[in-house]
């Protein structure tokens, strides 16, 4: 295995929560990691070794859903997302209460704008610094900073928490 494809394989767990944050859907969240994957690899000469990978993935990533919405709207095909459900039956009261509120925050995650879920995926959810974000998705500090702010606003109305 080569070192490039070592870092994709460590990769991967941040890889699919971030195509998670863009797809919602799990299964066209998987199918988009894949995709990335495969451009990654058949680009693999365009990487420049010593720069971050994970953030070259993250453009590839974004760049592919971007492709695939567009695609869609073409079609102007739909899909219903998955109903989350709660596993009945299930012992352990914490787990389920944790399942629940999980599907919540996926809930609320999807009704936000994807300009918003995107940037709260890369900040909130992945650590990045509000720079890494805006230099990844070419944006000014103050447009990244602004979409945060809202899409937290957002996130605790949709949650019923308070501000």
């Amino acid at each position: 295995m080569t070192p490039f494809e070592r870092g994709l394989l460590d990769l991967l767990p941040r890889l699919r929560r971030f195509a998670r944050s863009l797809a919602i859907d799990a299964a066209d969240a998987d199918d988009l990691c894949q995709v990335a994957l495969e451009k990654a690899l058949k680009a693999e000469a365009l990487w420049e070794p010593g720069t971050r990978l994970d953030s070259w993935m993250y453009r590839i990533m974004r760049n592919c859903w971007i492709d695939e919405v567009r695609m869609r709207k073409r079609r102007s095909e739909t899909f219903v997302a998955e109903e989350d459900g709660v596993e009945v039956g299930e012992a352990d009261d914490r787990r389920i209460e944790a399942r629940v509120e999980l599907g919540n925050v996926d809930r609320a995650m999807a009704a936000l704008p994807p300009e918003q879920r995107e940037v709260i995926a890369l900040i909130l959810v992945e650590g990045m610094a509000y720079k890494e974000a805006a230099d990844l998705l070419d944006l000014p500090m103050g447009t990244i900073t602004s979409r945060l702010v809202r899409g937290r606003q957002a996130l605790m109305e949709l949650l019923g928490e308070a501000a």
